[in-house]
């Protein structure tokens, strides 16, 4: 608001009122001076003009009282019509009270103060007409009256104006309360989806977690056990003869124990994540880069470079996790049109490099990182690895994932 009262004025206060005000000096006039006579017939007509005037451009017209330049015409216009009047006749000062409801009403700040003051002029000037003059006393109380007349009216306009300073104020502070409960309700909703989805990834990285460790025993204890056992089987096979009564039963027991051997190796294989389960590292990069591509409608590049070797399920499981992870940002958050996963197999290491040409993010400003980077973080630091991050805003966003792994390094 910018001085203005901030609802519509009451309707029988500025379209009854001043109607009414103009009527009785109007009676009064004609009582005085005659209901007949020319200078009687001058003020009708002029009475007529400021009923005209009051009709046609606001009784008539609610949509422009909202407008300030065309309600300064219509109070200036207005004060013009009761200056003739009340010049003609000082009765006819009964009428500024019109132009004191409208200044007051649709008038902003400051010039509502003009037309109170202009208003306050011609009520005091009425008000002063019966005084005798023109000696130096009547002149001064002339003064007087006139100037009593701003000055309250001018303090009643300034009163006014503080006023709706303060509830101006009262409403910004209101709407500046609704706006900060707006944004903490979106901050109270974001957070309890956030929640959930921490909980379902915790959840999620607790059950891969579990697999993994079911993987390892099978793999470190039965597997090896069992491998162990055909290997001694296989040394007394070759150190000595198998008699001919110990043959069946000791073919029995190669045999279950080769047959034991290929089911943990299965038991291992199927706790393994599913792109890995019949796939290369490198497979798996590209089958779930192809669904996350067909999902989000974004084209990613796949690329591998380095001559491929085996790796631990442990190492395979982290760098295929971080890429989901990684590519699940790009979808939340970058607002990207192309990304690029590389898989470098270098000499000591593995690397594995997420890229978007997104907008990118303050890297300072975000600290630590989100739950999904501190989970990245942690996977790879586990293997003795490290994670670089590297985001500028509006230049998209890299991670990328070292850990090591010899050339002469094997998979389980």
């Amino acid at each position: 608001m910018t001085g203005k009262t901030s609802t519509r004025p009451p309707f029988v206060l500025v379209n009854v009122v001043p109607y009414t005000v103009l009527v009785l000096p109007l009676v009064i006039v004609a009582i005085a001076d005659g209901w007949a006579g020319g200078s009687l017939a001058v003020d009708l007509a002029l009475c007529g003009l400021a009923a005209a005037w009051m009709l046609g451009l606001f009784t008539l017209r609610p949509g422009w009282w909202d407008r300030p330049a065309i309600m300064g015409v219509f109070v200036a216009g207005l004060l013009a019509i009761t200056a003739v009047l009340v010049v003609r006749h000082p009765a006819f000062g009964l009428f500024t009270p019109a132009s004191y409801i409208y200044s007051f009403t649709v008038l902003p700040w400051p010039r509502r103060l003009l037309g109170v003051a202009a208003t306050a002029v011609l009520a005091g000037t009425a008000q002063a007409s019966g005084i005798p003059g023109p000696d130096a006393l009547g002149l001064a109380l002339q003064v007087i009256i006139v100037a009593f007349n701003i000055i309250l009216m001018g303090g009643c306009a300034w009163v006014l104006r503080l006023a709706e300073k303060e509830e101006e104020r009262r409403e910004r502070t209101l709407e500046e309360l609704s706006r900060t409960n707006r944004l903490l309700e979106a901050s109270l909703a974001e957070n309890a989806g956030l929640h959930a989805q921490l909980l379902a990834q915790a959840r999620e990285a607790g059950v891969l977690d579990e697999r993994q460790r079911m993987a390892r025993e099978i793999h470190d204890t039965l597997a090896q056990g069992l491998t162990g056992i055909i290997a001694q089987l296989q040394a007394a096979e070759q150190m000595h003869e198998v008699p001919a009564p110990w043959r069946r039963p000791f073919d029995a027991v190669k045999n279950l124990a080769r047959e034991s051997l290929a089911e943990a190796r299965r038991s291992v294989d199927a706790l393994r994540p599913e792109p890995l389960q019949a796939a290369r590292l490198s497979d798996a990069l590209a089958d779930v880069a192809d669904r996350w591509s067909k999902l989000h409608g974004l084209p990613v590049q796949v690329m591998t470079t380095g001559t491929a070797r085996p790796m631990t399920p442990e190492t395979e499981f982290a760098l295929l996790r971080t890429a989901q992870e990684a590519l699940a940002n790009v979808a939340k958050h970058a607002g990207a049109s192309r990304v690029g996963v590389t898989l470098s197999y270098l000499e000591q290491e593995v690397a594995l490099d997420v890229r978007d040409d997104g907008k990118g993010f303050d890297l300072a400003a975000l600290g630590a990182g989100g739950y999904g980077l501190t989970i990245m973080r942690q996977r790879v630091e586990e293997l003795s690895g490290s994670l670089r991050v590297e985001a500028e805003p509006g230049a998209g966003v890299g991670i990328s994932a070292c850990v090591p792994c010899p050339l002469n390094g094997s998979g389980a």
